[in-house]
């Protein structure tokens, strides 16, 4: 069953600016370690963020919180499983909410697609939730 759908698209020009400006101090506010050693490995490093920042305004989205109710950036990573599919690990507030959308003898899974074509990134966030029977 679907519990939440969000989608997000960013120029990523708006990240190279960002980073340009404020650098670590942004980097370390918005992303997790793991985000960040996959990004920077990236020859196109901006493009990496980009997918990121996207793909955590669409989860903030998924959960019907947006950037609020105490859910924060480093609260959603992306992750990627050996073969490199993307996904969300939530901690923090953010995994209160998810938890909290979940209907009793359910587990949540979080489905993520992100993607980039020069000048935009994009991702798309489905939480649904499976039977824990």
């Amino acid at each position: 069953m679907i519990l939440g759908i969000g989608n997000d698209i960013i120029d990523i020009r708006r990240i190279e600016n960002t980073l340009e400006k404020y650098g670590d101090r942004f980097i370390q506010r918005v992303f997790t370690r793991t985000e960040q050693q996959r990004s920077e490995r990236r020859k196109l490093r901006a493009a990496s963020y980009a997918k990121r920042f996207s793909a955590k305004e669409a989860c903030a989205k998924a959960l019907g919180t947006g950037i609020s109710q105490g859910v924060f950036w480093r609260d959603m990573g992306v992750i990627n499983s050996p073969s490199g599919q993307p996904s969300m690990i939530l901690t923090g507030t953010a995994e209160k909410h998810l938890l909290r959308m979940v209907p009793d003898g359910f587990e949540p899974v979080i489905h993520l697609t992100i993607t980039d074509d020069f000048p935009m990134a994009q991702a798309f966030v489905i939480i649904s939730a499976k039977s824990s029977v």
